[in-house]
């Protein structure tokens, strides 16, 4: 099962139905870089939503530094671009980034069936010579109506009585940062023990593309014993390629920790590691 829809493949689709888009292009360090871009150019008829504003909710003290939307805010916004279980959502990034599988996840939690992250982001569109715009779209709106999916998410509580012979906990941040001789946005470095890292830039290939099924199974062969996956990384942003990857690859039960690694050291007694595990 593939996620993914080529640029060549949506420029044909959208000539024949109606398909509502999606730029979710952003920067954790400058959240409002994405609109800006967007502002100036996007692919036709591209609604935008925002990392922090549309796709994470208000930071509190414990949950996480990108805690999940308020889901009926969130189903309003999908409304008002007229987005409902029938139609067709092609959500892109500036390329193979994390945030466009963040906005498919969160699709998905909510039940939506028909939603494909397009490979290669903007810039493959924009390689392409397809046209870009600065129009901002008319929508016709409509109900969303939340289908949620509650099984493909965990709690802190739910992380610490994991079962290590059926379950696995994934950490999807780069290698130096499990190990914690580096920590950019966190007051302690580490990660959550028992955590395996699998940094989610290793789903995409040497020239930055979605690795085939094949290649998807082949990297995460060492899980195929494992009855439940459960992802996360440093707030649920980049565990969302890794969940994409795993559902290609064929996985059935996996979930995310939408808290993830900055949720589970907001409790000052949970212990944190720095070996490879």
């Amino acid at each position: 099962m593939s996620y993914l829809i080529t640029p060549e493949t949506l420029y044909e689709q959208m000539k024949k139905e109606e398909i509502v888009i999606i730029d979710v292009r952003s920067n954790l360090q400058n959240p409002d870089a994405g609109l800006e871009l967007y502002r100036k150019q996007h692919l036709p008829g591209a609604y935008y939503l925002h990392l922090e504003k549309d796709l994470s909710g208000e930071v509190k003290k414990h949950g996480g530094n990108h805690p999940l939307p308020d889901i009926e805010e969130l189903a309003q916004k999908l409304g008002e671009m007229g987005i409902n279980h029938h139609k067709k959502v092609v959500i892109y990034d500036a390329n193979n980034d994390m945030f466009a599988p963040r906005a498919w996840w969160l699709l998905h939690y909510l039940g939506h069936e028909q939603s494909y992250v397009l490979d290669g982001g903007f810039a493959a569109w924009e390689h392409n010579g397809y046209t870009l715009t600065e129009e901002i779209p008319q929508s016709q709106p409509t109900t969303f109506i939340p289908q949620l999916r509650q099984d493909i998410i965990v709690s802190i509580d739910e992380v610490k009585l994991i079962d290590k012979d059926r379950s696995v906990l994934i950490d999807s941040r780069a290698k130096e940062r499990y190990l914690g001789h580096t920590e950019p946005l966190y007051r302690k470095a580490g990660h959550i023990p028992g955590a395996k890292n699998f940094f989610w830039k290793e789903v995409l290939d040497e020239q930055g593309n979605w690795k085939g099924i094949d290649r998807l199974q082949n990297h995460f062969a060492m899980l195929m014993d494992k009855d439940e996956i459960i992802v996360s990384c440093g707030s649920g942003i980049s565990a969302c390629p890794n969940y994409l990857a795993l559902k290609m690859a064929g996985f059935h039960n996996v979930k995310l920790y939408p808290g993830s690694y900055s949720d589970w050291i907001s409790y000052e007694e949970n212990p944190v590691e720095t070996r490879e595990e």
